[in-house]
């Protein structure tokens, strides 16, 4: 009988300290299937647009899920607008006016900038805003807003 409390309490001991481990910085990072890719379908690379411009999120070899939902081979989108270097592996991406989160598994957005020539590049995330291993990025395209 001891045997089986003890072995208990080391089982319990062992969640407890998975669930501890989880919920620490440097969560673990999630693999990108083999193929997985992520682009901007919309605006071009170089193309000339309105204050107001649309762009669109695909996705290739992955779904898209809600942030805080984990199920395998999905992410959602986060759209970096001006930003020079990629966020830290291992580390939630940003959330700031140029780290634009998509956590409810939006496809596209309708943003408002300034005139002059901006980048676009998308970086998608697991369900704790996590980057993938290797890191799923679009290619950064520049747009020219008039």
């Amino acid at each position: 009988m001891k045997r089986v409390l003890l072995a208990l309490a080391l089982s319990v001991a062992g969640f407890a300290g998975a669930s501890i481990a989880a919920d620490a910085p440097g969560l673990p990072i999630t693999k990108a299937p083999s193929g997985a890719e992520v682009y901007i379908i919309s605006p071009k690379d170089g193309a000339t647009v309105g204050q107001n411009v649309t762009v669109q999120f695909g996705l290739k070899g992955m779904g898209v899920a809600p942030a805080g939902v984990d199920k395998e081979k999905t992410g959602h989108h986060h759209l970096l607008v001006d930003v020079k270097d990629l966020p830290p592996a291992g580390q939630p991406i940003p959330k700031d006016e140029t780290h634009l989160h998509f956590g409810g598994g939006q496809t596209e957005t309708t943003l408002k900038l300034t005139p002059g020539t901006h980048t676009l590049q998308l970086e998608l995330g697991d369900e704790n805003h996590i980057p993938f291993d290797p890191p799923l990025v679009s290619k950064k395209i520049t747009i020219h807003v008039k």
